[in-house]
């Protein structure tokens, strides 16, 4: 009796699957292809040139400024609206120092015009009597009376008039026998006088005046010339 080959009667052999094929040295069958849907999304390149290097950046400018290198929008405006009160809160004062000051230099000027008017009245007072004086003595020398006694009245009213203006701060300039002086005095002649040292002030025209040792008035005055030399 014949017997069977084996894998007789097991049915119709099933064709081998590509794989399989692969696997015997056939040639793989092409890839299959993915749809778009199922392709994963590839980054795109960055804007820069192709083939240029990326910007340095500064490290030491970095480490300088630390975390005021990159600084969000909000923190900015934040500043600047705190710059924008301070500068406000600098230009009221600025103001109201403007404004202080020109109430104390108008305070200043009223308060100066008002010395001026009291030191106006008060050496008006003072000479009053000085002028009164005076009227008495030509009253008396109308009416008939004494020379003498004219004589007599202005002089003492010239000594009241003195005493006025030294209350006031006037000195008389009366440099008579003294060295010439150009800064108080000014010659108008010269006289040659050998018994006196060279320069010397033999004449006085006009007496000169100070206030509070500035010259009001300089005196005018005659300079010796042909004598000795003065002495140092």
């Amino acid at each position: 009796m014949t017997q069977p080959h084996r894998g007789e009667g097991r049915g119709p052999k099933t064709p081998p699957s590509p794989r399989q094929e692969s696997k015997a040295g056939s040639p793989d069958p092409a890839p299959r292809q993915h749809s778009s849907a199922a392709t994963p999304s590839t980054p795109q390149p960055s804007a820069q040139t192709p083939g240029a290097a990326p910007t340095p950046v500064d490290k030491e400018l970095v480490e300088d400024l630390g975390a005021e290198y990159e600084l969000r929008g909000d923190v900015l405006e934040a500043e600047l609206e705190a710059l924008r009160v301070e500068s406000a809160e600098h230009r009221d004062r600025a103001l109201r120092a403007q404004a202080e000051f020109d109430n104390f230099r108008k305070r200043i000027t009223r308060e100066r015009e008002e010395e001026k008017r009291r030191a106006g009245e008060r050496l008006v007072a003072e000479l009053l009597p000085v002028i009164d004086n005076l009227e008495r003595a030509i009253e008396h020398t109308t009416a008939g009376g004494d020379l003498k006694y004219l004589l007599t009245g202005v002089e003492a009213v010239h000594t009241q008039l003195l005493g006025v203006l030294g209350k006031e701060g006037v000195t008389v300039i009366d440099p008579f026998g003294q060295p010439f002086d150009p800064v108080t005095q000014q010659a108008v002649s010269q006289r040659e006088d050998a018994e006196v040292p060279e320069g010397t002030v033999v004449e006085v025209f006009q007496k000169g005046y100070e206030l509070g040792g500035r010259v009001v008035r300089n005196a005018m005055v005659v300079v010796s010339t042909g004598g000795p030399a003065a002495k140092e």
